[in-house]
């Protein structure tokens, strides 16, 4: 027997070497086949089943949340109770119901509390529970809780500007998707910065929020000669409208210092020492159809802000209205004869801004605002070929803003050859220019009349349509890091004008929004 079941296993061996390689292949390519046509036989039964009963009645008795211990019940009864058909004057369709369950799963991932994915389950009441009908279904969704506390350490990276910072952060601090988050950091520029945020969803709903919080700041301006100290709060309303538009309507109360001047300080700076106390409402609106924020082939974004400060109820001893739009397009650049996207992209960006002021000191401020609130122009991440805040007013070393301002990119974005158009690599060349003004009083002290102030915002007005804008032009390097966008450019200012500080040859730019 032993030799017979040798000779066996040695035929055995012996069919498998005399097999043919690609003999072997084509049988493995036809094990293939069939499983995915029996695959395929099943989703289209499946996909047949259930448009036989798409429109069957259907209603939900139940619906219950597994593994969230540490979920709060009326937080919850309030997301899944609309669900169930006691609260609706109609059963469902059977399409409708697995609509719906999609929808308040997604609004369970939303809240950002739970690992993903949220299991979804349906199935029958007991044959033997008198109270149920034969159209009855029950709702189980399965979730995983995050972590609860989260601590951790790095660094930022943002306009201009790299940071390290330690942060703690606690989730769901309440039972109802509360996040507290506590950020302490040290940077280039903002030299300390501690800020407290409680976030958290009004009526059960992740698209709207609240949020109150504070912080205590302190950044050197190296463009103005002195250090700027904040302290303050601030509570926010946050709400997704129809369209996919973020909206933020908030207030902010906030005490300014203007310290630590430095021995070159120009007049206007020293004019500006002190302190001032901000109280404004805001409203902020963002549309962002980029299929790329950090590298857009194609879509468009906007961004309006409009602050209200120092007028009527809100005190405080600024006054003005702020209004700022941002817009950037994309398109993709056809290639003729290449099939599909090419990688080439057109994008072109627009800011503009307006500081108008309410109500109008003399000496202590005769450039009618301050410049806490005035806009900065210029450097890697707006207008390039300029250093920091290089464009608009300046007295002596110091930049000291504007009040009104306009600023424009077209940029064309090209893979590298041999690195290929999935990488987040790119080549640029690009034409960017603005202007940035001041609304200027007389010499004469006093306050000014709405008038007057009415004839500078003309006037500038007319001269920021006067003659060609500051311009520059180059080429680069662009690098998208999920966190961050890495320029690398060369610039060449082509139209300067006095006082404006340019800066030709090669730039770094490190940043989030590039114009």
């Amino acid at each position: 027997m032993a030799s017979s079941d040798g000779a066996g296993e040695d035929n055995i061996f012996q069919l498998l070497k005399a097999a043919n390689p690609n003999e072997l292949e084509q049988r493995q390519q036809a094990i293939n086949e069939k499983i995915h046509h029996t695959f395929q036989l099943s989703q289209q039964r499946l996909s047949e089943l259930i448009d036989q009963n798409s429109t069957s009645p259907t209603t939900v008795s139940s619906v219950t949340v597994l593994g969230a211990p540490n979920t709060r019940h009326g937080f919850l009864q309030k997301i899944v109770n609309p669900l169930l058909s006691a609260n609706r004057d109609r059963p469902y369709t059977q399409s409708e119901l697995i609509h719906e369950v999609a929808k308040t799963a997604d609004r369970l991932k939303k809240f950002g509390i739970y690992h993903e994915p949220v299991s979804v389950y349906l199935d029958k009441p007991s044959k033997t529970d008198p109270t149920s009908t034969p159209t009855d279904v029950a709702v189980y969704y399965s979730v995983k809780e995050r972590s609860r506390v989260l601590a951790k350490t790095g660094t930022d990276l943002g306009n201009a500007e790299g940071s390290a910072y330690a942060n703690v952060q606690w989730r769901n601090l309440l039972g109802g998707a509360e996040t507290l988050d506590l950020n302490a950091s040290i940077g280039t520029r903002t030299r300390s910065s501690y800020q407290a945020t409680i976030d958290t969803p009004v009526l059960s709903n992740p698209d709207f929020r609240f949020q109150l919080g504070g912080q205590q700041s302190a950044t050197q301006k190296v463009f103005a000669s002195h250090e700027e100290v904040l302290k303050g709060g601030w509570g926010k309303l946050r709400w997704l409208s129809s369209g996919g538009t973020m909206n933020e309507f908030g207030y902010n109360g906030v005490w300014r210092q203007v310290t630590g001047l430095a021995q070159n300080a120009s007049p206007t700076v020293k004019n500006e020492a002190g302190d001032s106390f901000k109280s404004s409402i805001s409203l902020m609106r963002t549309t962002d159809k980029r299929d790329n924020p950090m590298l857009p082939t194609r879509g468009y974004y906007a961004k309006s802000t409009t602050e209200l400060a120092g007028w009527g109820p809100l005190q405080g001893d600024v006054s003005f209205l702020k209004t700022e739009v941002e817009t950037q397009t994309a398109l993709p650049v056809p290639i003729p004869g290449v099939a599909g996207d090419s990688g080439i992209s057109f994008t072109t960006g627009l800011r503009a801004g307006l500081l108008y002021p309410l109500a109008l000191g003399s000496k202590r401020n005769p450039e009618m605002s301050r410049i806490n609130d005035r806009f900065q122009l210029g450097g890697p991440t707006d207008v390039r070929g300029f250093r920091l805040s290089g464009l608009g007013p300046h007295d002596g070393p110091d930049a000291v803003g504007g009040d009104l301002y306009a600023a424009g990119s077209a940029n064309l974005l090209l893979p590298l050859p041999k690195v290929g158009k999935d990488k987040p690599l790119r080549f640029q060349a690009f034409v960017n220019g603005g202007r940035l003004l001041a609304l200027r009083n007389s010499d004469k002290e006093g306050t000014m009349t709405s008038e007057e102030v009415r004839q500078s915002f003309s006037n500038a007005v007319t001269e920021l349509g006067n003659g060609l804008p500051t311009i520059s032009a180059g080429v680069g390097l662009v690098y998208a890091h999920p966190v961050a966008r890495f320029e690398l450019n060369f610039s060449l200012p082509l139209v300067v004008r006095k006082h404006e500080e340019s800066r030709k040859g090669v730039s770094f730019g490190i940043g989030i929004n590039f114009l």
